[in-house]
Formats: C-alpha cells, structure tokens, sequence
C-alpha cells in the first residue's frame, strides 16, 4: 500500500468523524422536538376524551397547529384523524377512504410493531417506536413515533395518538456510517499491509497481517512500542523526517524498517507513516503501514551483485562491447574496446561520450572512413539485429562486429556493439579454403571413389572414381538412393543395410560386398564406411570409401585354390611317406632279421671279421631305419593337430629320463621347478627328448651334466638345456637346425632331430638358439608362446 491508500483512509476517517458529529447533534436536536411533542400530547390528551364521541371536525380544530404528522387512531389501528402534515407524509386522506396504519408497516418489522402495540396496552405510553413503514406516494419511509393511549370516561382505552417523525435521513446515515465502518474494517483486516494505529509510541491496535507478518499476538503487541521490534535501516534519514513531522511541515513520510519476528527472523519494512491531528494541530495518533520487501530486498542485493558480476565480466571480456544510449552517449565500455581501436583513456572515462563525434575522430582507422560511417547510420536507422559484420582497418586488422538494439516495452532504449579481431580467424579461414580446393581436387580424382549419403541412404555427394566405377554419371547419381544403383544381391543388399545401422550408433567399419553393374558385370568392392555428422555432433547419415578389389579377389581365389591343391599335395606326399616308409622298413626288417640268423647259426663257423660284418650289417640297417623314421617325424610335424591339454614339464622331463640311454657319467638337473604349459603332450614329449639326446651323447667328460631351466616372460615361456660337452662351432650354429645336417663321427645320427624341434618350436610362435663354447659345452634356448 502507498501513500495514496493512506491518504484516502485517512480521508476517510475524517469523514466518519465528522459525520458522527453531525448525527449526534440531529438526534440531540430531534430528541428535544420528541420531548415537546410528548407533552403537548399529554395536554391534547384530555381534550381528545371529549371529543372523541363527537367525532367531529373539531378535532382538527384543535390540532390544527401541530407540525409534525399527527394520527389518532382506534385500538384495530384504523385512522380516526389525521391532520394535513400526516395527509401528505402518509398520502392518505382518512376523509376519503379507510386508512389503517397496520397495513401501512414493512413485513420486516410486523412481529416488532405487534410487540410494541402490547407495550403501549399494557403501560399506556409508547417512546421512541422506530419502523419501517411504506407511504402512498412516496415508498419505504422510517419513522419515529411516540403514543399514547386516550380513554373514556371509565378509564377504558379507546383510542391512540401518536406524533410520527420522518426519520429516513437520520437512518440513512447511520447505515452509510455503519458501512463505511464495516468497509474500513474489512480494507485494514483484509490489507496485504500491516497497519499499525500508533499512540505516544504505543502500538494500540494492529491488523491481521501485521500480526502474522511477526508472529507476535494482538495482545503482545499493544504491550510493545514500534521501536521495541524494529530498528530503523537509515537512522539519520528517519530523524530529519521526525523532525519535519513534529514541526508541521510534513504529515507523512515513508522509511525502511528491520522488523524483528517474534522467532528471532528479520524482515525489511517499508514503512509509510501518517500522522493525524486534532483541531488544535497536535498529533493524536499516527498510522503506520508496513509492507513486507524482503524478497525486494534480497533481489536488490542479488541484482546489484549481478550488475557487479556482469560489469567484471565485461570489463575482462576478450570482446571490445560498447554500450551506447538512445542519444548515442557512451553508457559502458571495457578494456578490450580501448585495445582494439587504440584509445588511451580507461574505459570509465568515456562514460557519457558522443560516440556520434568519436567516429568522426577515429574513422580513418578503417579502409573506407566514408563507407564506414554510412553503414553504421543504416544500422543505426533500421534498428535490427546485424550480426558479423566485417570492418577492414588500415593497418591490415580485420574486425567482425554485431550490433544488438535494446527495446524496454517496445520502447527503444539504446543498443550494444561488439567487436572481435577475426584477422587470423580470416587468414586461417582463407588458407582452409585453399586447401579445401587443395583436397577436393585430390578426392575427385584419386583412385578411391567416394559417396556421401543423407540418413535415407540418398547420395549428396559423389566422386569422379566412383563415378567411373559405377557407371553413371554424377549428375545422375545425387539424390538416388545409394543401394538402388548398386544391383545387390539379397546377401549383400542385407549386409549394407546392417552396416547402416552400425553408422546410426556411431560405429565404423570395412566390408566387401558383390556389385553388378549396369553392363552385368560383377565387380567385389572393399568398403570403409563411417558415420557423418553435422557442426553440432549429431549423425546426418555416412561417408564411404570404395575400392574395386576384382583383381585381388582373383588372386585371392587363385592364391585359395593353389592353397587346397598344396593342402592335398602335402595329404599326398603325408600318405606316400607312410607307404614308403612301411615298403622300406620291409625289407630292412627282413635283412635284420636274415643277418641275425646267420649270426645266430654261424657264429662258430666264422671268424672274428666275419662276425664283425654281420654286426656292422645290424648297425646299418638299425641306421636306415632310424633315418625313415626321422624322415616320416619330420614330414608329419606340421600337418597333424595340435591336442592342446595342460602339460607338466617336470613330468616330462622324469618320463625322458626313464626311455633314453644315459650315461653312467652323465646326470640331468633342473635348476628350478619346471611349469605346466598349455600344449600338445607328445609335441612337447619330442621336443625336450630331442635335445636331451643330443645333449647326453656328446659329453665324453668324466663328470658329464646337463641342466635344465626355465624363465617367465609376459609372452612366453623361455627355456634352456645346458650341457658340458665337446660343444658346436660358431659356422655350425644355424646348420644344425636344417634337415640331414650333423656334427662329429656319430653314425647314429641322422641329423633329423634339430630339425623337428625346429618345426615344433615355429608352431608354438617361438625361436631357437645356443651358446657354445668348444670344450665347455652348449647351451641351447628356446621360447613357448603362452
């Protein structure tokens, strides 16, 4: 609530006052009329005895000189006599026609009449009888009368007078006065304002929404004074408006107070105080209206808090701002803005600078001053948003500047530039275009052809080669649908749409799929597909990479079908090395065996040489058929699967142990606990029994050992087998591993064994090599993938 809603209660006030006055002197005034006329009734009473059996006109004779109306009437309420005042206040004439002044009373106030009618039986005299009554002529009337009764000469009642008083005005305004109250009352309870009536300091009376604004009761706050729950915000503001009031020079002012709740809160208040006087001047009362303005309060602080944060952020922007009026005066501007156009002054010094007669000042900084300020009057003039506008300064700069109007209720306000330095933005986006064409020239003809689709598998985009390896021209490519042209087969239609759905969840991929062209010519294509996107991250649909592979899966079903027949070759070659090796190991058996009869038989009868053939003919063939069966292992070692279990190397190495000729002066260690592998058992089995062999047969030391061990790599498994024999020259280091190779005078070796741990090694992706010194012994390691 304003002053201007404390100004009219305050009207208001003094008008009820004044109109009370009014009504108390009309009622002192009428009271002394009802007195007079009760006592000329009571002298008119005796006369009325006499006359009332004449029923004559002299009755009017005798009350010809009342004023106010005048009725006598029977005990049924019928009128005997009127004079004329009550002739035209009731506008009935009872010489005329039959009045009866019951009919005459409001239906409101018939139970109200009937029990005053008793009154006046029972006591004789009726006093201040208030009704409504309805008149003839002139509607709803109220009335005040005063009666008596007249009797005869028995001390009978046989009739009644009365003196009716036209009372309508009095009540009139008492009912506005009682409505204007009720109002009053209804506006201060009702106020969303608290309003606080005010004596010496005292709170005298409080409304509701004070009483709830502080959560004090009504009672609690006529116990405290205004000061006693609140401080004033300006102290010394509220003085200088105290004082002005004490003296008469004001009678209102408004002031912000900390009102203090009763649950220990603080609100802010805004205060209008008015001050009442009586006729003498002197202050009386006073009215407070308080309006809560905490929330304004708080918004304020948050607002300035904000201007203070936008100020920095302006003031610390990479972007030169200005900020100009609707007259065209600097209201802000920031470092940046100095910077870019050279100005010497801190920002806060051009407040309130023409910027109108700063352009002419600072044009010729651009490469057209003229143009320069036209453009920026258009823009001026049109009042709408410019956005990116290019400013070329002499120096080589380049500015892009924007130009934002401001409105307020559609009222135009002032407006705000913006300038950037866009001059390496400029030279990177100029270079960017070179080599855009750079490159664009470079995919239209490289030998890859290249197909950007919308996400309805449309072409937006081809390349000379694809269009070269489709067939069609590219005037005639865009906007077909992509899988349309490319004569698919329901395999390959239902792999591209699969891989479209890979592009839709962000995914990339490479694919070969079968293309019949237009001529019916088949083609295979190698396809690197990826997701296309728009400046904001989201997929617009896929981008696509071609290239004709028809050659290459020719040679690739050519390289295939060389692979089958070499696969069945080797299946050929793997079962004629089992027939021959059976058909050679035959014979050999039967030579054994003849030259083991002939042993046997002839032992005695031959000499020492003789006996020395037959056995070097048992070593020979024992040779041979060592030297087919290393033959058959080795051709065997790559074709046979793999049965991978877990496998105990330490397991191994006992089983070895137990089968292969050791020396009396030859033992096998391992340095360390051996691990299980994951492998083929007899592969493994081979392998280790192939170097343990080896390594047994060539120590002639008297004290011979061999060690085995083993290290962990992430990879693979590293073992070695070290022994200290005759050792291997450095030239034979590699030969050894090669088929029919060998070293030393031992007949017994076929020079086979190297090479299959060789071709086992190599199928487990590991290597092979040694250390060896002559008369020290070897050292032989190889690796296990895991």
């Amino acid at each position: 609530m304003d002053n201007t809603d404390v100004s009219i209660l305050h009207r208001a006030l003094i008008r009820e006052k004044k109109a009370r006055q009014a009504a108390e002197r009309l009622l002192e005034e009428k009271s002394k009329e009802l007195y007079d006329a009760s006592l000329h009734l009571k002298e008119a009473n005796g006369k009325l005895e006499a006359m009332l059996d004449n029923q004559g006109s002299r009755i009017d004779g005798a009350f010809v000189n009342i004023i106010d109306p005048y009725v006598v009437m029977d005990m049924t309420t019928k009128v005997l006599n009127m004079n004329t005042s009550a002739k035209e206040f009731l506008g009935y004439d009872n010489t005329k026609e039959n009045v009866v002044l019951g009919d005459l009373v409001h239906k409101d106030y018939l139970e109200y009449t009937a029990e005053s009618f008793k009154s006046l039986l029972h006591v004789g005299v009726l006093k201040n009888y208030n009704a409504k009554i309805i008149t003839k002529n002139k509607g709803e009337k109220y009335v005040n009368i005063n009666a008596s009764l007249i009797y005869n000469e028995k001390g009978q009642p046989i009739a009644a007078q009365g003196v009716i008083r036209d009372i309508t005005k009095q009540e009139e305004i008492k009912q506005l006065l009682e409505d204007q109250k009720k109002q009053q009352d209804i506006i201060v309870e009702n106020s969303s304002l608290g309003i606080v009536l005010i004596v010496d300091d005292k709170i005298v009376k409080a409304n509701k929404t004070f009483v709830e604004l502080l959560g004090y009761s009504t009672n609690e706050l006529k116990k405290l004074s205004i000061d006693k729950i609140s401080t004033i915000e300006d102290v010394s503001l509220y003085k200088d408006l105290l004082e002005n009031t004490e003296r008469g020079a004001s009678d209102k002012f408004s002031i912000v107070r900390i009102f203090h709740k009763k649950n220990g809160e603080t609100i802010y208040g805004k205060t209008s105080v008015s001050a009442v006087r009586n006729e003498n001047g002197e202050i009386i009362y006073k009215v407070a209206l308080i309006e809560d303005i905490t929330n304004d309060k708080i918004s304020e602080e948050k607002l300035r808090a904000s201007e203070e944060r936008l100020t920095t952020l302006i003031s610390n922007l990479q972007t030169g701002i200005l900020l100009e009026d609707e007259n065209r005066k600097m209201v802000l501007t920031n470092q940046m803005f100095c910077n870019l156009f050279k100005i010497p002054l801190a920002p806060e010094k051009l407040k309130g600078i023409n910027c109108e007669k700063s352009l002419q000042k600072y044009k010729h900084l651009f490469v057209d001053p003229e143009h320069t300020v036209k453009r920026i009057n258009h823009v001026l003039e049109k009042k709408e948003l410019v956005l990116s506008d290019e400013l070329e300064l002499v120096d080589g700069r380049t500015f892009e500047r924007d130009y934002i109007p401001l409105f307020i209720d559609d009222v135009y306000k002032g407006h705000l530039w913006s300038y950037n330095d866009v001059t390496f933005r400029k030279n990177y986006r100029r270079n960017l275009e070179i080599q855009k064409e750079k490159y664009g020239s470079i995919i239209a003809n490289m030998n890859l052809g290249l197909v950007e689709i919308d996400a309805d598998s449309k072409i937006l985009l081809v390349n000379n080669r694809y269009s070269e390896m489709i067939g069609i021209d590219i005037d005639r490519l865009i906007g077909k649908n992509v899988l349309d042209i490319m004569g698919l087969d329901e395999l390959n239609m239902s792999k591209m749409k699969s891989q479209f759905k890979k592009r839709t969840k962000n995914e990339s991929d490479s694919y070969e799929v079968e293309v019949t062209l237009a001529d019916n010519t088949k083609r295979h294509w190698l396809i690197s597909g990826a997701p296309r996107y728009d400046e904001n991250g989201q997929i617009l649909g896929s981008i696509g990479v071609h290239l004709d592979i028809t050659k290459q899966k020719l040679l690739e079903n050519q390289k295939q079908e060389l692979v089958n027949e070499l696969e069945a070759s080797n299946k050929g070659l793997q079962e004629y090395a089992h027939i021959v090796s059976h058909d050679l190991k035959s014979p050999l058996r039967s030579v054994s065996a003849l030259a083991t009869w002939l042993y046997d038989d002839y032992k005695d009868k031959l000499d020492e040489s003789g006996r020395y053939n037959l056995k070097m003919m048992q070593e020979k063939v024992e040779g041979m058929d060592n030297l087919i069966t290393g033959i058959l292992n080795y051709s065997t070692v790559n074709n046979e699967a793999l049965d991978n279990t877990e496998v105990d190397i330490n397991e191994i190495i006992q089983s070895i142990e137990e089968i292969i000729f050791i020396p009396d002066n030859v033992k096998i260690k391992v340095t360390n606990k051996l691990p299980i592998i994951l492998a083929d058992k007899t592969k493994i089995h081979q392998l280790f029994q192939n170097f343990l062999s080896n390594a047994v047969v060539n120590i002639e030391k008297e004290k011979g050992l061999v060690e085995i061990g083993c290290k962990e790599t992430p990879t693979h498994w590293e073992f070695s087998v070290k022994d200290n024999g005759v050792g291997i020259p450095k030239e034979y280091h590699e030969k050894i591993f090669q088929i029919f190779q060998s070293i030393g005078n031992n007949e017994r070796s076929t020079g086979i064994g190297l090479s299959i741990v060789k071709k086992i090694i190599d199928r487990y992706e590991g290597r092979v090599w040694l250390e060896s010194e002559i008369g020290k012994g070897t050292t032989f390691y190889f690796t296990l993938k895991k």
